[in-house]
């Protein structure tokens, strides 16, 4: 079974012989390694590109232990460029070469190589790509598979493949699964084993117990404005537990540097600035989110939000959560103060939409709650209401777009309707 990747192909296809460094970063097991080996090789190769023009190196293979020395891995790398013709180079887990930076800014000076990365630790975050490679690096984010990747090879309808992605997520290795159990113990495992034993490993944590129960309750919060102060009252009084604002707010970074979740900034969006408190906080797969709390919060809500969100950051959006204060009256007909919110500000260069995602609006005080905050928003641009379901786009009286989910995650341009 191959899972296309198309739209990360043509990210690369875009930035190829750029005289940059391509540095492919995500989430461990999304599939950087075979983006890189099989799909973007095969397209450099079909496409004219001599085989032993293509150089690749696994540093986490045991077979390449040696090249892991910055010294020997540099000298190795020339010694295979024999002519003055174009090389690709196709470096996979560069972090665990000490001084890699030096290495591929030295390569990039040889003027024939280009060169390809994967990275899955923090020192591929945008901000330390700048600052390593010396304005020479330039990111594309890899993702688990979206919804449309996931169809694309599952066998059955929509609605079981629905179900079957908000339980158990995207990572490519449970697509190919068949058996439920081995879903669930899988992506137990790698939580634990992996993602989790990562982040404490790599910034020598101290509170092991303490960032455990922080991964529960940021999984129990999805989509729910959140703070390191709120999360500390929680440890103080239902668990009797000392854990400082500051240590969890350093622990959530650790977190999102290992890309298992992501922070969601508050937007005011009358007051056009950013609100810091009370973020909200997504995880990047939720068959994690899902296992770590063993199947058993599904709330389907939320979970839809999360991956309303997921999409948005695929597609390259820059998406905030908004927040807008407004004057109602209360029911002794006092002037009052509310603050709405709309789930999400979604940007992309001079393009603006606001999003709510509501798994249904059947009933009048539903369609009330979420058409309000689309209401009040003092500008024009478009307004969208993403619900359950199969229903093909429509507009509303007063202009809203109204998308049922698959139309959403099935069309690209589904936001242009």
């Amino acid at each position: 079974m191959e899972i296309k990747r198309d739209m990360y192909l043509q990210q690369l296809i875009e930035r190829k012989d750029n005289g940059m460094i391509k540095v492919i970063t995500g989430i461990r097991r999304c599939g950087k390694s075979y983006l890189i080996f099989t799909i973007f090789k095969r397209y450099l190769i079909e496409n004219g590109v001599d085989a032993g023009h293509i150089i690749e190196i696994a540093l986490d293979g045991i077979e390449n232990e040696e090249l892991r020395d910055p010294r020997v891995c540099f000298q190795y790398i020339r010694d295979t460029v024999r002519d003055s013709g174009r090389y690709y180079l196709l470096l996979d887990e560069v972090q665990l070469m000490p001084r890699f930076e030096e290495v591929l800014n030295s390569l990039l000076r040889m003027g024939n190589i280009d060169v390809y990365v994967t990275g899955s630790n923090s020192k591929f975050l945008s901000s330390d790509i700048v600052t390593e490679f010396r304005g020479r690096g330039d990111e594309v984010r890899i993702y688990p598979l979206s919804f449309a990747e996931f169809y694309s090879v599952y066998d059955g309808d929509y609605d079981d493949a629905w179900e079957e992605y908000m339980l158990y997520g995207g990572l490519p290795q449970v697509a190919g699964f068949q058996s439920e159990r081995q879903k669930a113990e899988y992506l137990r495992n790698i939580f634990a084993n992996v993602y989790l034993k990562d982040v404490i490993e790599r910034n020598r944590v101290q509170n092991v117990e303490e960032i455990g129960i922080l991964v529960d309750v940021l999984a129990s919060v999805i989509g729910a404005p959140t703070n390191p102060s709120k999360i500390a009252n929680t440890f103080a009084s239902e668990r009797q537990m000392s854990y400082t604002n500051k240590t969890i707010s350093n622990h959530i970074d650790y977190l999102t540097e290992a890309f298992l979740i992501s922070k969601a900034g508050r937007y005011d969006i009358k007051g056009r600035k950013y609100i810091g408190a009370n973020l909200k906080y997504y995880f990047t797969d939720l068959g994690l989110r899902n296992a770590r709390l063993n199947f058993r919060q599904q709330e389907p809500n939320h979970i839809m939000e999360n991956i309303v969100y997921n999409e948005l950051l695929i597609r390259g959006y820059h998406v905030d959560v908004g927040v807008m204060e407004v004057f109602d009256k209360d029911k002794e007909g006092r002037r009052v103060r509310k603050q709405l919110e709309v789930d999400f500000v979604v940007n992309q260069g001079s393009r603006r939409y606001y999003i709510q995602a509501a798994y249904d609006i059947n009933s009048e005080a539903k369609q009330t709650q979420e058409f309000n905050s689309l209401r009040s928003i003092p500008d024009s641009f478009k307004k969208i209401v993403i619900v359950n379901g199969t229903g093909k786009p429509w507009r509303n009286d007063e202009g809203f777009v109204i998308m049922g989910m698959k139309y959403f995650l099935l069309n690209l341009d589904s936001l242009e309707y």
